[in-house]
């Protein structure tokens, strides 16, 4: 168990379907946290933190936990291109703390406290695009691993949610983590066709074996009819190719999707997770 502003704690990470066998023995061993501030909000309480694996990178991440003495369900958070934790942390992280589930959000690397002094959005370079990316699958199987190994949580309920780019990592990591129960997809979807990076992001985490692997567990996807980053057909053939239980939510936006979303999600999950 995670204990104290500064412990360590040993984690078997499974293998990522994202990683190669090489990759996946690295993640496992000891991660280190560090708590920056802790504070009581709505429900519970937040911790800033920041963790790091044998690669020795930390992860900035927001940690928050409901008011509950037994083990709750958690789901991983994972932002959109050049956003940050904060923004789904603070929208369907505070919702899940409502309906008693914890929930960690991370910066994916070149966002947030991560932020380059380049735009994450104006990196045109393939090799480079992919080398983050397989940095981001790499981390978010290591904060699945952090999260189970808090005492406050149930490593057996484990959700993830994911939004627009952060979709993509969420489908990568749920195929990689049995562990991870239920899978909230929003503004995500397939690859786009004909750009310079599509062959190779399909090689290293293809969305569509990826959702393809996650028969049998539940998925949900929101997904706004006027879409232009992530296009209405993108998201279709992503859910097309996914196994049941799937539910798909079509809404009257764009890519910025409205706060029912937030709370339609939270619902969603906190139900699959609890059971109920």
């Amino acid at each position: 168990m995670v204990q104290g502003p500064t412990s360590a704690v040993f984690l078997p990470l499974p293998p990522s379907a994202a990683s190669s066998g090489a990759e996946a023995k690295g993640m496992a061993g000891q991660i280190h946290q560090k708590t920056i501030n802790t504070r009581t909000v709505t429900g519970g309480q937040e911790i800033e933190l920041e963790f790091r694996g044998s690669n020795g990178v930390s992860v900035p991440a927001l940690l928050q936990l409901p008011d509950n003495a037994e083990p709750v369900p958690a789901a991983l958070l994972l932002h959109g291109l050049t956003s940050r934790k904060e923004v789904l942390a603070h929208t369907v992280g505070s919702t899940l703390l409502r309906y008693g589930v914890a929930s960690l959000a991370i910066d994916l690397p070149l966002h947030g406290k991560r932020d380059d002094p380049r735009p994450a959005g104006s990196i045109r370079n393939p090799l480079e695009m992919m080398a983050h990316w397989r940095q981001a699958l790499r981390e978010a199987m290591l904060a699945t691993g952090y999260l189970s190994a808090r005492r406050e949580v149930d490593g057996r309920r484990l959700g993830v949610v994911g939004y627009s780019l952060g979709s993509q990592i969420a489908v990568a990591t749920a195929a990689g983590e049995k562990r991870i129960t239920a899978v909230v997809l929003a503004a995500g979807g397939d690859l786009p066709e004909g750009t310079p990076f599509t062959s190779m992001a399909r090689a290293l985490a293809d969305p569509i074996k990826g959702v393809r692997a996650l028969a049998g567990r539940p998925l949900l996807m929101i997904h706004g009819r006027s879409d232009r980053t992530v296009k209405p057909d993108q998201a279709q053939r992503l859910f097309d190719a996914a196994g049941e239980p799937k539910e798909i939510r079509w809404l009257n936006a764009g890519h910025y999707l409205p706060t029912e979303a937030v709370e339609e999600a939270a619902v969603w999950l906190s139900s699959r997770l609890k059971g109920v």
